[in-house]
């Protein structure tokens, strides 16, 4: 039986996600969180004065964040969690309206390597930023926009022009998936449009990255609610539950650290991807602000852990012989910790131990992942960073279906099991 506590602690995290229909939306809600704990925004762009006791966050291109903590005592290491704020969606092109048989469609292409079919049939919507003119080039105003209504469509062929349907299909984002975003004669302007929703005058607007997003609800499903199903679960439910065990925590010996990168779904290589020198850049700019020298800097790094959270396949009811023989996790049976012998994910004996010590003393269970021998998998974000900032590093998630579907499905216990683990790693001493 689910317990109380542990679904209310789905139903909020379900909320989160609902707020964040893009990257840009997650991290300003995590930025509201932190605020509202008593972190202080710093900036990439300004000095830092860091000071003991007090706690910290930093933005890259407000889709990327680093938050941190700094004990009163001397510390001797860093605890890190990394997750990431992205997930597969379709990026509208610039200048993207399409006329023709009588109606406007929308110039798309993939964001990420994602399941086509769950986006026919189903309603969308618009969601991301806008960028507005300034005094200055280099300060352009940023403006969050989602269109908060049922507003475009992918439609399906029909069975009848297309008796092949039901078999292998392939498709041509570019032929077949453009969603319509209007069914009358007379051009829509996209831009115009998000404006009007937004209050923002056409005439400011200088840039925008603006895509999909699927407008179905977080909600309970099973006899007991005991699973959860919503868009974005990979990678935002580890990124909510990430955020609590760190903001719920206390470490007086180390300075523990949260971390979101923008851009895992399509190889984190950008200035704000886990791919970046953002995380090496802060950890330095700590250790500079703190009086701490370069030498110093070295060896922190080498007696620190890093726990990269990106959610896992759980074993799959219809398709049980897409799982490994023995390593099969389950929906709400605990975090999955990752392995692949060609480091995809960076999970080793070392780390793994060290991770499961820390879920045992939180008195969370812990399952086993690695794909089939015969089935290559995806990687991740642990590394990826490891080729920036080396450290023993432990690849985790939480069990889900449907991974890269626009609608997922996953274990409404785990996220409580995730918060105890996470928190618990957070206050390793």
């Amino acid at each position: 039986m689910i317990t109380e506590e542990e679904r209310t602690q789905a139903r909020e995290m379900l909320s989160f996600i609902g707020r964040s229909p893009s990257c840009f939306h997650a991290v300003k809600n995590i930025s509201n969180v932190l605020v509202q704990h008593g972190f202080h925004e710093i900036s990439e762009e300004t000095g830092w004065n860091l000071e003991k006791g007090k706690s910290y966050f930093v933005k890259r291109n407000n889709s990327s964040l680093i938050a941190f903590t700094v004990p009163e005592d001397e510390f001797k290491r860093f605890l890190i969690s990394s997750c990431h704020s992205d997930s597969p969606s379709f990026k509208i092109k610039e200048n993207p309206e399409i006329e023709g048989s009588g109606c406007v469609r929308l110039n798309i292409e993939k964001y990420g390597g994602m399941l086509c079919a769950p986006w026919f049939d189903r309603p969308l919507s618009v969601a991301g930023r806008l960028l507005l003119k300034s005094d200055s080039p280099f300060s352009l105003e940023e403006k969050l926009v989602c269109v908060d209504r049922d507003l475009l469509v992918i439609p399906s062929l029909a069975i009848h022009m297309n008796r092949d349907a039901n078999s292998e299909k392939k498709y041509n984002v570019q032929n077949d998936m453009l969603p319509v975003l209007s069914a009358g004669e007379e051009k829509t302007g996209l831009v115009d449009l998000v404006c009007r929703e937004c209050n923002v005058d056409k005439s400011e607007v200088v840039g925008a990255d603006l895509f999909l997003y699927n407008r179905d609800k977080g909600t309970f499903l099973g006899s007991d609610g005991e699973m959860i199903g919503s868009p974005r679960l990979d990678d935002l439910e580890c990124a909510y539950t990430t955020l609590q065990g760190f903001i719920d925590s206390e470490n007086n010996q180390s300075i523990i650290m949260y971390c979101i990168f923008d851009n895992e779904e399509v190889g984190s290589l950008s200035r704000q991807g886990a791919d970046s020198t953002f995380l090496e850049d802060v950890l330095k700019r700590i250790c500079l602000s703190l009086g701490r020298s370069q030498e110093d800097y070295y060896t922190l790094v080498a007696g620190s852990f890093m726990v990269s959270a990106d959610n896992g396949h759980a074993e799959h009811p219809n398709f049980s012989s897409s799982a490994d023989p023995v390593n099969k996790p389950r929906l709400n049976a605990g975090p999955v910790i990752k392995f692949n012998a060609s480091q995809k994910y960076t999970t080793d004996g070392i780390s793994s131990g060290m991770f499961t010590q820390v879920c045992k003393k939180a008195g969370v269970p812990v399952q086993t992942y690695t794909n089939r021998s015969d089935i290559q998998g995806g990687s991740t974000l642990g590394n990826i960073s490891n080729a920036h900032v080396s450290l023993k590093t432990v690849d985790v998630g939480l069990p889900q279906w449907a991974m890269h579907s626009p609608y997922e499905t996953a274990g409404s216990r785990d996220v409580s099991l995730m918060i105890r683990a996470m928190k618990s790693f957070f206050e390793t001493v």
